[in-house]
């Protein structure tokens, strides 16, 4: 199924002002020279973890630990996260070697 040539450029219109618009809202809400209410600057501070917490959640729910390698990737994959946030303190750094050794330890070992 295709789509009009103006539907298209307006769904593309739509996605460019929405993006735009969640990229400066925060700041014209909140501009330097003003300090934030607390409640966002408490927020700035315990997203961060609650979205770690989360992503654990989500990635760990359809592990089946009485099925073939019984977990056992997914448990060295979040060890190495885990060691590497707690050695070098970059979120993007050990979701992204956590990642990069599950697939490997999948494709390669189990």
């Amino acid at each position: 199924m295709t789509m009009p040539l103006w539907q298209g450029i307006a769904t593309v219109l739509a996605v460019v002002a929405g993006t735009i618009l969640t990229r400066f809202i925060p700041f014209w809400l909140f501009p330097e020279s003003k300090e934030p209410p607390r409640t966002v600057t408490y927020l700035g501070k315990v997203l961060p973890y609650a979205m770690g917490g989360l992503l654990i959640v989500y990635s760990l729910r359809t592990t089946n630990v009485l099925a073939g390698s019984h977990g056992v990737p997914e448990l060295i994959a979040l060890l190495i996260t885990v060691g590497l946030h707690v050695w070098k303190r970059s979120m993007l750094l050990s979701i992204a070697a956590g990642t990069i050794s599950y697939m490997l330890l999948v494709q390669l070992v189990f």
